[in-house]
């Protein structure tokens, strides 16, 4: 999380920042003439539409986006400095709002501002006002898997960025969306935002009995049992596809909800193709719909009232009797409810069609909009997603990779005269950050130690299971963007399970996603796991990776490495009958790998001991560190090894920080250690504090691949004031290893004094 900032100058500076980044997407929005009022699909379809310059909506955009990556450096720029003692700082230490108290969504009851004036999208006035700004808007989202769980985000922060009010989640998920969502809304910490999860492996009872070709599959249809899903005291509820993109604020949909009348239950946009029409092809045969049909991508939902008319039973029999004809359901949930609709048309009021405009092919989406002021909520509803062919889809395009790639740190800002529930965590974080001394030359090493970074788990799709026999090793490492060449030739060095931590920005994990995509090395395996930890701050926080890293893997253990390092071919394997050979399972062993380096970018890499003894007898090879830091993998005993033919056990010394194979449940590494300098060290010094035994493997070995000085290490080397930092970080560790382990610990203060 974010910490606060120094001084009432840099307070008011964040502030306008934050308070004008929104006003971009107004603008970006409503380039063009303001005085088109978009109308029903029904209504414009005797209507040609007026063109609209893809050129002049991209240049629009371009600058958009400029304004917007600027505005995002400037804010990082600031919140990078702690704030110092003022009455402004201390409204709230939370890192949660930082953001939250500069930029007010709503204002206070003095803060008016206009009302009257209606620019671009915005709806008018007297729907502004229907929605009370202290009223919680409820969404519902479906959403199961890998891919679902990365596309919902797009569709979250879209929300966000606009959203005025209160919002509540309502995800229907399996068990993987709920692992990756519930860690990323932990992390995420957005002010004004709750998140409940409902079971979907519980509701398919309810709707596996319809056979369904859609691609969405069984998930597809349990928007049809939302009324018997969501909380009995809930009475409105939007539920939105993961691939909808937000062009507006939600409450403006959630106005809609006023305009209902009579037995209207249902609020839903026209279908923009002629699928329901049944003329796309020969003997083309859709289920029945009332005209053109209706779009579920966005929907209405009155919860009361649809229970009120028992739409449990309606839905259910209304399926039972066309599947005697139809037999299976085309798209999903949507036939249900057309064939629903065209029975009981009495129960929907008719969105205008801005509020679902649909990208999939042969659509007449194009009569939805006569200038970019009109567009509400983009629908990528075909499975060719962004590309799919339409007049301006490189417009939309550009709009959706804009919330792709837009920082989720700058919308954790709080919403201003409402009360909100306290969050325990927040408060916690508060008090801690609160304790700590601004005026301290070490202050941001200290405060980098509570950041809470947003982790989204499981970026692409993972599948694995452990082995049976208990042997099972996962390799962890962690990187940042300018490593990603290494994940292949380690993929092809390590055939086991991968556990890997990236340090990125939101733009650079979509960089990072199509580098994966595009790679056949990494897209046939799979049982790499990538989760990614996004920046914020200015230390790399390594040992926050190691065990975010750690912390997803499922084997019984894992090998501790880092990314620049190449195992040995076959080096799974071994070590997973090591496991066997030493008694893993029943002793507390570290199995250390010898680390050797080269210098050069192109290695004949040893394929056996022998090969690496000859190379490194030709100085092809060297130990690891062997010019710049011997100390570290000295303890190893490399002339030992040279001739070993068993394990062999060695003792810790200061320094020491070896790459070890550990049992799962082995303690996490201290976050405290930031950047360059004693992560490792302080890791093996708690091992060994906890009882382990160093045994060195004699036919295991892993290569160091050169690359350029990483930015931390040149801080650590040009900074006196970051290595005066760090010195005192690992006396306060090692007065804390004392007071936890007692007198045995103080072997570790006589060591470094002694080293």
């Amino acid at each position: 999380m974010l910490g606060i900032f120094r001084g009432r100058r840099k307070f008011l500076a964040a502030s306008l920042a934050l308070l004008f980044i929104p006003s971009f997407t107004w603008l970006y929005l409503s380039i063009g003439n303001f005085q088109v009022k978009p109308l029903p699909l029904s209504s414009l379809e005797a209507q040609s539409p007026a063109p609209l310059s893809d050129t002049n909506a991209r240049l629009s955009l371009e600058l958009r986006i400029r304004a917007v990556e600027e505005e995002n450096r400037a804010l990082r720029q600031e919140l990078s400095h702690p704030p110092r003692n003022s009455s402004a700082s201390h409204t709230n230490g939370t890192s949660r709002g930082i953001q939250s108290r500069t930029h007010s969504e709503e204002g206070t009851s003095n803060n008016e501002g206009p009302k009257n004036i209606a620019v671009g999208n915005n709806s008018n006035c007297l729907q502004q006002q229907l929605v009370d700004k202290c009223e919680t808007i409820h969404v519902a989202i479906v959403c199961a898997g890998y891919n679902a769980s990365r596309d919902v985000v797009t569709l979250v922060k879209s929300v966000l960025f606009h959203r005025r009010n209160a919002l509540h989640f309502h995800f229907i998920t399996d068990s993987i969306a709920k692992r990756i969502l519930s860690a990323l809304f932990h992390s995420w910490m957005v002010p004004a935002v709750r998140v409940n999860f409902y079971d979907a492996d519980e509701l398919k009872s309810e709707v596996s009995w319809i056979p369904n070709k859609h691609y969405s599959g069984i998930y597809g249809l349990m928007k049809l049992v939302l009324t018997k899903t969501l909380p009995l005291d809930l009475r409105r509820v939007i539920v939105l596809d993961t691939d909808i993109t937000f062009a507006t604020d939600i409450a403006e949909l959630w106005a809609v909800f006023h305009k209902f009348k009579g037995q209207q239950v249902l609020g839903l946009v026209e279908n923009q193709s002629d699928w329901y029409l049944g003329n796309l092809w020969k003997n083309h045969r859709p289920w029945p719909a009332l005209g053109r049909g209706f779009n579920t991508g966005v929907i209405l939902l009155l919860l009361d009232r649809l229970r009120k008319v028992r739409w449990e039973q309606m839905w259910r029999l209304t399926a039972e009797s066309e599947l005697m004809s139809m037999l299976s359901t085309s798209l999903a949930d949507q036939d249900i409810f057309n064939a629903v609709i065209k029975q009981n048309p009495f129960l929907v009021y008719q969105l205008p069609c801005f509020w679902n405009v649909q990208l999939s092919d042969h659509t007449r989406s194009e009569k939805c909009y006569k200038d970019v002021s009109d567009l509400k909520v983009i629908h990528w509803n075909s499975p060719k997603k962004l590309r799919v062919k339409n007049k301006h889809v490189e417009f939309f395009r550009n709009l959706y990779l804009t919330f792709l790639e837009y920082d989720g740190n700058l919308l954790r800002r709080e919403l201003f005269g409402c009360p909100s529930e306290a969050d325990p965590n927040s408060e916690n974080l508060q008090k801690t950050l609160s304790e700590l001394d601004e005026d301290d030359p070490c202050y941001e090493f200290r405060r980098e130690r509570f950041t809470v970074h947003r982790t989204h788990q499981y970026f692409l799709h993972y599948e694995y299971e452990p082995s049976s026999d208990n042997t099972d090793v996962t390799l962890v490492a962690q990187l940042s963007m300018d490593r990603l060449q290494m994940m292949e030739a380690i993929c092809k060095h390590w055939e086991g399970p991968i556990s890997l931590a990236l340090y990125l920005s939101d733009a650079e994990a979509q960089q990072f996603l199509r580098y994966a995509q595009g790679s056949e090395v990494l897209m046939s395996r799979g049982n790499v796991g990538y989760h990614i930890v996004y920046k914020e701050g200015q230390f790399y926080p390594v040992n926050l990776l190691r065990n975010v890293a750690m912390q997803q893997v499922n084997t019984p253990y894992m090998f501790l490495s880092d990314i620049d390092f190449l195992p040995m071919y076959g080096l799974y394997e071994y070590l997973r009958k090591s496991v066997i050979q030493l008694d893993m399972a029943n002793t507390k062993k570290a199995l250390v790998v010898p680390a050797f380096e080269t210098l050069r970018y192109r290695l004949s890499f040893p394929k056996s001991k022998a090969e690496l003894l000859s190379q490194l007898d030709m100085g092809t090879l060297f130990t690891f560190r062997y010019h710049v830091w011997t100390k570290g993998h000295a303890p190893t005993n490399f002339a030992k090894w040279r001739t070993a033919t068993t394990p062999y056990k060695v003792l810790w010394e200061a320094d020491f920080e070896p790459y070890v194979m550990v049992r799962r449940d082995s303690p996490e590494y201290d976050r405290r250690f930031v950047g360059f300098g004693w992560n490792k060290v302080a890791h093996i010094m708690e091992l060994d504090a906890q009882d382990y035994e160093f045994v060195v493997l004699p036919n295991a070995y892993m290569i160091h691949m050169p690359h350029a000085p990483s930015f931390d290490i040149t801080k650590f080397r040009s900074n006196k004031q970051y290595r005066a930092c760090l010195k005192i970080l690992k006396e306060e560790f090692q007065q804390n290893m004392s007071r936890r382990f007692g007198f045995a610990a103080l072997k570790y203060m006589t060591a470094e004094n002694n080293s």
